[in-house]
């Protein structure tokens, strides 16, 4: 029987940045309460059930090609895998409103990550939802805020984003993301081309990678520079963007679904790491701390990003930041960093110092174990 539960409407593991957070954030919880139940979703090779020590992790297995049904029978599995420890659950970690109702079924004391919210994520996955259902996830992840014991962000920008839901201010607890610093001696990954400039992520639209291929387009005369893409998802989803990159004739290497301990050395050798967020809803309301910036700065890269409240948040001025949507302002950015490498390199070395003092998963660990503490404490 657990006294604590972690439940995520994500893959995991995976090579997403949500599987290195989930990785983190249940650690902390699970090493507080001596284990615990991990219940997020499978597929592919992982298996349903598997065990690690005190830890039970189960994952829901059930092809249902719909979203939003599929999110609902999630809910529906995770009641059930939730129901034999209602008499010991003490605290529910749950990242989406899908974990959350079932979490709150139990009495167990909600902790609720707003790392997104599917009232502004779903449009991007699912163009043609009516708005009536939009207003309805709305209105549950309103019930799911104003229920739980504490809602944690990731960013200041999406503070305002659950308190118009009705979280309770003094709920709210900013845990930013966080990374690890990466050794100075890292090996150079072997297929690296000799220099290069890395984006790092997955390859949905609001990640701006076709406006990160027009800008890089505009690069053609540095004929000794390759744009390397590390990304998250298999090359049949990235069709769209190669046949982009083909017809604009850019210099790229593709990397896909590369296991995530080795990206910090493909990080670490760039010249330069982009990150060309676009401003729409999605970055703008509810800005999430994006990993691949703080990844990027524990490498000691320098991270040319989209001028974005919450990337100026992650940077902390410790990057170069151009107009989002702007593939010629991108261009020129990358352009003169590139011009002046001893520039280029203090960029990157204070923002390594900036992840060092104060940005680690050690210290987000912490950040969360104060909020534990407090839940606890009410």
């Amino acid at each position: 029987m657990h006294r604590a539960a972690y439940l995520a409407f994500d893959r995991f593991p995976s090579a997403k940045g949500s599987a290195v957070h989930i990785r983190h954030m249940a650690a902390e919880l699970f090493d507080r309460y001596g284990g615990g139940l991990l219940c997020v979703l499978g597929g592919g090779e992982l298996p349903a059930y598997q065990r690690e020590g005190a830890v039970e992790i189960v994952r829901f297995t059930d092809v249902v090609p719909n979203l939003l049904d599929r999110a609902a029978a999630f809910s529906r599995w995770a009641a059930d895998r939730l129901a034999p420890h209602r008499d010991t659950l003490e605290i529910c970690h749950v990242r989406d409103p899908w974990g959350a109702l079932p979490a709150l079924s139990t009495g167990a004391r909600l902790v609720y990550e707003a790392n997104g919210l599917p009232s502004i994520e779903l449009p991007y996955h699912w163009p043609l939802a009516a708005p009536s259902t939009l207003a309805k996830i709305r209105e549950l992840e309103e019930h799911c805020l104003q229920e739980a014991d504490a809602v944690v962000v990731p960013s200041r920008v999406i503070v305002k984003a659950v308190t118009d839901r009705g979280a309770e201010p003094d709920r709210v607890h900013l845990v930013p993301n966080g990374a690890d610093p990466v050794p100075v001696d890292v090996p150079r990954p072997p297929t690296a081309p000799g220099r290069y400039v890395i984006y790092v992520g997955a390859l949905q639209p609001w990640q701006g990678v076709d406006v990160l291929l027009r800008a890089f387009a505009r690069l053609a005369d540095l004929t000794d520079l390759t744009l390397v893409v590390c990304s998250s998802v298999s090359p049949s989803r990235a069709r769209p963007l190669r046949r982009l990159a083909e017809r604009l004739g850019v210099r790229i290497q593709w990397e896909h679904q590369i296991p995530h301990a080795d990206v910090a050395a493909w990080l670490a050798h760039a010249d330069l790491s982009v990150a060309p967020l676009t401003a729409g809803p999605r970055n703008l309301d509810q800005g999430c701390s994006p990993i691949k910036v703080w990844e990027s700065m524990a490498a000691g890269t320098a991270v040319v990003a989209s001028d974005l409240p919450v990337i100026r948040e992650v940077l902390g001025g410790h990057g170069r930041l151009v107009p989002p949507d702007r593939p010629t302002e991108l261009a020129r950015a990358i352009r003169v960093l590139l011009e002046y490498p001893d520039a280029c390199r203090d960029l990157g070395e204070r923002a390594r110092r900036h992840v060092e003092d104060g940005f680690t998963w050690k210290h987000a660990r912490a950040r969360l174990a104060a909020v534990y503490d407090r839940v606890e404490a009410h």
